[in-house]
């Protein structure tokens, strides 16, 4: 009889374990990802890639430091980009004239570095007036 009841105790635990056990396990949600949606994600990368690309060449380095912005500060700048900032960016940078592209782009990404430090999102000039404080 006893055998019985520490057998039954047994089991009682063992179930009262597994219950607990398996209401606090985290549920899985699957979702379905469009194919449009992975190709907008995909292209999002490609255009901050190939914005970052630019800033890898010479010339592009040379103008920004010529203008007083710090070429890690720009391309940290460019990782914070939006999607839409950087597609924005990478359209700019396509509809300028051939011969004009570096010093177009450098000019592009002077003024979009300079918005934003006149917004108080970045501090990358220090002649620039601060307009909004992000704390």
């Amino acid at each position: 009889m006893f055998e019985y009841l520490r057998t039954s105790r047994y089991i009682i635990r063992l179930t009262t374990f597994l219950f607990v056990f398996v209401l606090f396990q985290p549920t899985a949600q699957a979702v379905m990802v469009s194919t449009n949606q992975l190709a907008a994600d995909h292209q999002s990368q490609l255009n901050r890639q190939q914005l970052l690309s630019s800033l890898e060449r010479q010339e592009v380095q040379a103008a920004l430091e010529q203008y007083g912005v710090d070429v890690a500060m720009a391309k940290k700048r460019v990782a914070a980009l939006s999607d839409e900032e950087v597609s924005a960016l990478n359209r700019k940078i396509e509809e300028i004239p051939a011969g004009s592209g570096v010093v177009g782009a450098i000019v592009l990404i002077f003024l979009v570095l300079l918005v934003t430090d006149i917004l108080g999102y970045t501090d990358v000039f220090p002649f620039v007036k601060k307009t909004h404080s992000r704390r």
